[in-house]
């Protein structure tokens, strides 16, 4: 009697478990992107703070996906996402001209990351790209309400929303701000968002949200400096969310 009330209660605590997004299991795939002797020195010494292995695993990142990475910034997880999705899948890096498209081009040129293509950001580009199962952009949602940048958000969220496949997946990684801080002064200023505005945002276009991470969570950041401030570099509080469209 008792080993049948044991094996009930860890069939509920698994199924607990599962309900709650508990961290997804890495893939060999996504172990062997993370291992890849072709990364960077700089980039595999922030592994610890960036969490890759568990970002690409909440994600539910495969082989065969296509996959668009909006603001690629320097590249660090253009190449994992490439070696995740392996020759069968395909990562466009869509970047605005300038630096950071000069750093995505130097990774597809690169035959290690063949499957990496430059693309431009904006809705021309990004409308000619084929159907997509995943979106993913890190660290730079925030970027969108740039006064400089002059971006409609939603109305990226939408595209965004009409270039997926039925039941394909975006990932939003971005530093953590103030609960109800002003989205255009803190991008300004801070460099950081509301997860409750961006996740407003994203839902206003169709997307379902689909649970969160919290692996990048740093609760000792006080969330009121600018994310490039020497004390808070590299340790920002950050919220990981995931959105899928409907099927």
């Amino acid at each position: 009697m008792a080993g049948h009330r044991l094996r009930a209660m860890l069939a509920a605590i698994a199924l607990a478990a599962a309900g709650a997004g508990v961290h997804a299991q890495t893939s060999p795939q996504i172990a062997a992107a993370v291992a890849d002797p072709g990364r960077p020195a700089a980039d595999v010494a922030r592994d610890a703070a960036r969490k890759p292995a568990e970002m690409l695993a909440f994600a539910g990142l495969k082989p065969g996906d296509i996959v668009l990475e909006v603001l690629p910034g320097g590249g660090y997880f253009t190449r994992l996402i490439s070696k995740t999705v392996g020759p069968s899948g395909h990562v466009y890096a869509g970047a605005p001209a300038g630096k950071m498209q000069e750093a995505a081009a130097a990774i597809a040129a690169d035959p290690a990351y063949a499957n990496v293509t430059v693309v431009g950001f904006d809705a021309a580009a990004t409308n000619a790209l084929p159907p997509l199962d995943l979106i993913w952009t890190s660290q730079n949602y925030h970027d969108l309400h740039l006064t400089r940048v002059h971006q409609d958000p939603v109305a990226i969220d939408k595209l965004w929303f009409s270039k997926l496949k039925p039941g394909g997946v975006l990932i939003i990684i971005d530093h953590v701000a103030l609960p109800g801080a002003p989205v255009v002064a803190t991008a300004d200023t801070l460099h950081r968002i509301d997860p409750a505005a961006a996740r407003s945002e994203v839902e206003s276009a169709g997307f379902v949200f689909d649970g969160q991470s919290d692996a990048l969570h740093n609760p000792a950041d006080p969330h009121t400096s600018n994310v490039f401030d020497p004390s808070i570099r590299g340790k920002t509080d950050q919220f990981a969310y995931k959105f899928r469209k409907p099927n």
